[in-house]
């Protein structure tokens, strides 16, 4: 049985032990409780070793330069754009208004109101030790980001740092891969609790939450992505969803970037008539660190929470979720659900209470189905646009593209 069909079984079988039980539900309250802390425990190693090494790789001098400069930007820009019609949606929407759920005695930091200046200068870690004891994921990204330039500055001598790092990485993915495996039962857990302690009123907001986050990766699509298609590109735009029609599809049915990758390089290369070099370079540096459809959904889901629980987000708080959803999108790069690990950091730096991950935890396929379609295109688009801009596009080829091919 598929994973997603597990986790959609779960979240059924929860709704309905939550609404037939009600508040007698403690012991499924202690083993959602084991689920997310299980999720907490791998968020610090993940974070550090993924994004060392996904620095220390975008430093390679070899991918440093105009090309690598060019799609560094462009990913950075259509990310904040993506998160930013996330936030739109769902304060216009408003999903999480009227749930009016108390906040866990174990939350303290949700009621963290402090300024910008503070915040800045807070971020710097003192003691990095301290930082992972603490679970402080923006210290942390702050000392990965400064380890991963002192290791490609250490040249030959740093390797071996990264090669163990790498090691790391790789270990906390399988780590990840078989925690990930009890998604089914945490979920149940946890939607369970969720709709015996506030019953059938959950399951509407969920639907809104949903379609919040369809039409922000509606509005990245055709805004964003068509955007830059006609004006960056100077292309037509129905061309490029031709070609990249195996991509959309695969995108879709398997909720994986990574996984779609060697498909949307053969559309890239085959279709749309892009180099070689280019796709290769620019649509695998983007299946690591370029999730736009992702970043929608950690904003909608962290102010949806917000919204749930009653808490108020100011502008600076706002702020955090942009820069730590930019740059969980690197720390992101090749996890098995990636969307409940990294909605873990986006909340841990906001102040949000993790119990908050229940609500939105049994949708979290369904929404990553959209989602993962959206990432891919991104991939897609800028390899489009770096090769027009670099002239290693056959223009002919790419106007030429037909739905039949």
């Amino acid at each position: 049985m598929k994973p997603w069909v597990k986790i959609l079984i779960g979240l059924t079988l929860g709704v309905i032990v939550g609404l037939v039980l009600g508040k007698e539900l403690e012991i499924f309250s202690l083993v959602g409780t084991a689920f997310i802390d299980l999720l907490k425990m791998l968020v610090g190693l993940i974070v550090f070793s993924s994004l060392v090494t996904g620095i220390c790789h975008i430093n390679d001098p070899k991918k440093l330069g105009r090309i690598g400069f060019r799609t560094l930007i462009f990913y950075a820009t259509t990310t904040l754009c993506a998160i930013s019609f996330g936030l739109i949606m769902v304060f216009l929407m408003k999903p999480g208004s009227g749930l009016d759920l108390a906040l866990p005695l174990s939350s303290t930091s949700a009621k963290i109101n402090i300024g910008m200046l503070d915040f800045i200068f807070s971020v710097v870690p003192s003691n990095p030790f301290a930082a992972f004891a603490e679970g402080n994921i923006l210290q942390i990204i702050v000392f990965a980001v400064f380890f991963a330039f002192a290791i490609t500055l250490s040249g030959d001598k740093g390797k071996p740092v990264l090669a163990f790092l790498e090691s790391v990485s790789e270990v906390m993915y399988t780590l990840t891969h078989f925690i990930m495996k009890l998604a089914p039962y945490g979920v149940f857990a946890l939607i369970a609790t969720a709709v015996g302690s506030i019953g059938h009123k959950v399951i509407l907001p969920l639907l809104i939450f949903l379609v919040c986050n369809y039409i922000a990766c509606i509005l990245q699509v055709v805004i964003v992505f068509g955007f830059s298609l006609k004006y960056l590109s100077k292309l037509q735009i129905a061309p490029f969803y031709k070609g990249m029609k195996d991509a959309i599809v695969l995108a879709f049915t398997t909720n994986s970037s990574s996984a779609t990758l060697p498909v949307s390089l053969e559309c890239a290369r085959d279709h749309l008539g892009i180099s070689a070099d280019i796709s290769g370079f620019v649509m695998s540096l983007g299946s690591t660190i370029n999730m736009n459809g992702a970043s929608i959904g950690q904003a909608i889901s962290a102010i949806f929470i917000a919204q749930a629980y009653g808490i108020e987000i100011t502008w600076v708080k706002i702020v955090i979720l942009m820069v730590t959803a930019l740059v969980a999108a690197v720390g992101a790069a090749g996890i098995p659900g990636t969307g409940l690990v990294m909605l873990s950091v986006v909340l841990n730096a906001m102040g949000l209470p993790l119990e908050g991950i229940a609500l939105v935890a049994g949708v979290d396929r369904v929404r990553e189905m959209v989602s993962s379609v959206v990432n891919i295109l991104g991939d897609g688009v800028a390899a489009v646009y770096v090769a027009k801009k670099e002239k290693q596009i056959n223009v002919k080829q790419y106007h030429a593209v037909t739905w039949l091919e």
